[in-house]
């Protein structure tokens, strides 16, 4: 005999990610049941955790625990991991019940499965999750795609859950139908990926030019994250730097020891081809994925160094100087990567049929979120001055404004820099993304006359319609 249902809620993968989502939602007063495909995993979970959860060690009788309609959400590996616990579901749920993917799955594949599970009658939800594993104790950004029955569903708890913006609103929102949600998330992590290359352009320039110590660095990110760039990454920016080192009593900072290449879980790469994909202009997430790559290629590094000589150091202004025009241009190179990504987003919405607010996005970022930061409210603030809300950022007023004040600071950051020899992938590319979207005119006609020449590609004129083709003389 089947038995009562008695939990609001079902959780399936106890990993960190997933056992602390469990415990959240359980701290929000719903009753929880968890599964785990390792059953031992389960059981310790229950033995760490006290409160109203209900372990199983198979999900038919997980699913037969969940008060109707069921609330499952699955926090496994993205990929196949997932379509094998869909399919393992599929005998035991109904018509109506809902199945939330809260992992970092790709967009393409929650189509894929909504569609798919729409067909059987059940509600399927791509729901992005941001905040790492203190967001989901605590409470995550949260970005749920999907249908309006299914955002009904989940409502409830998914608003008690979620963290705070800066007016105490709950950072969740019904962000689009089909995979909005997904999508959405990828975005929000290309742009992670940009601002964390800003970060770590400026400690470069800080460390290799004017040879500050990691803890001195920290000391500058320290007064960065009182004003307007005040954010979690600085925040977290400056344990990082001032961590000393327990197993080199010499050295004076654990950094000194972190082998200099950075790893990646796929999602800042998803954002960049999707961008190649649609025809959107990315540069700063491009270049923020392209630098991991290249940090991986450490041994090609390293034998190369060994055949050229550094650049010296240019002339540079004064340090007090310099961290004035940092902390400018990296402020409008912020702004420059939210433009990238917000333009994605709104160019996706436009040809999936997703309605995305991204007045709304700003605003459910504010908290919870990797990349939550004061700027946030200021692009809010933004798209609150117009009544269209999928607007260039560089188009709305406040931005104009910002970016005017800012953005000479960034163009004299770059060239000083670049001469002392700082890469510097990021901050140039958000500098040349301002200024060929705002430029009047472009050399892309000087490439088209090159196209028509060797390939008969054929141009348009800017005095009257039409397309040709010209039999070039020879020069």
């Amino acid at each position: 005999m089947p038995q009562k249902p008695t939990s609001d809620f079902g959780l399936i993968g106890l990993g960190v990610m997933g056992a602390n989502l469990a415990r959240n939602v359980e701290s929000r007063g719903f009753s929880v049941s968890v599964y785990n495909r390792s059953f031992n995993k389960t059981e310790q979970f229950l033995l760490n955790f006290e409160g109203n959860f209900t372990g199983f060690g198979d999900l038919k009788t997980f699913v037969q625990s969940l008060r109707r309609p069921r609330r499952i959400m699955i926090m496994v590996q993205a990929g196949q991991p997932v379509d094998a616990v869909i399919k393992a579901l599929l005998p035991h749920i109904q018509k109506g019940d809902v199945i939330v993917d809260g992992g970092n799955s790709y967009y393409g594949d929650t189509k894929r499965r909504e569609a798919a599970l729409l067909k059987k009658g059940i509600l399927y939800m791509g729901c992005g999750v941001s905040g790492g594993e203190d967001g989901a104790l605590y409470g995550p950004s949260l970005m749920p795609g999907g249908s309006m029955q299914a955002w009904r569903v989940m409502k409830p708890i998914l608003t008690k859950i979620a963290a705070k913006d800066f007016s105490e609103g709950p950072c969740v929102t019904h962000v689009g139908s089909g995979a909005a949600g997904h999508y959405v998330k990828m975005v929000h992590n290309g742009i992670e990926y940009a601002v964390m290359q800003f970060m770590a352009e400026s400690y470069e320039i800080l460390r290799k030019v004017y040879k500050l110590s990691p803890p001195e660095i920290a000391d500058i990110f320290q007064k960065y994250n009182r004003g307007k760039l005040q954010s979690y990454l600085l925040e977290i920016a400056l344990p990082v730097l001032r961590q000393k080192d327990e197993l080199d009593k010499n050295s004076c900072c654990l950094v000194y020891h972190i082998l200099d290449t950075a790893s990646q879980k796929g999602t800042g790469k998803w954002a960049s081809l999707d961008a190649l994909e649609r025809g959107v202009s990315t540069p700063t997430i491009n270049e923020a994925v392209f630098a991991r790559f290249l940090s991986s290629e450490k041994n090609l590094r390293v034998a190369l160094s060994k055949k050229y000589t550094p650049a010296k150091r240019g002339k540079v202004i004064t340090l007090g100087q310099f961290t004035k025009q940092l902390e400018n241009a990296l402020y409008a190179a912020m702004f420059s990567s939210y433009a990238q990504g917000y333009h994605l987003i709104c160019k996706a919405a436009k040809e999936e049929g997703w309605k995305i607010d991204m007045k709304e996005i700003s605003r459910i970022w504010e908290g919870g979120c990797i990349i939550r930061a004061k700027l946030l409210s200021v692009l809010g603030d933004a798209y609150s001055e117009t009544r269209r809300h999928d607007e260039h950022l560089f188009a709305l007023p406040k931005i104009q404004a910002l970016m005017k004040k800012n953005v000479k600071d960034l163009r004299s950051a770059v060239a000083s820099m670049s001469q002392s020899g700082v890469a510097l992938p990021g901050f140039s590319s958000a500098l040349y993304y301002f200024e060929y979207s705002t430029a009047e005119h472009m050399p892309a006609n000087f490439i088209q006359g090159l196209r028509d020449y060797f390939g008969a590609h054929t141009y348009q004129r800017d005095d009257r319609a039409g397309t040709y083709h010209t039999d070039w003389d020879e020069g």
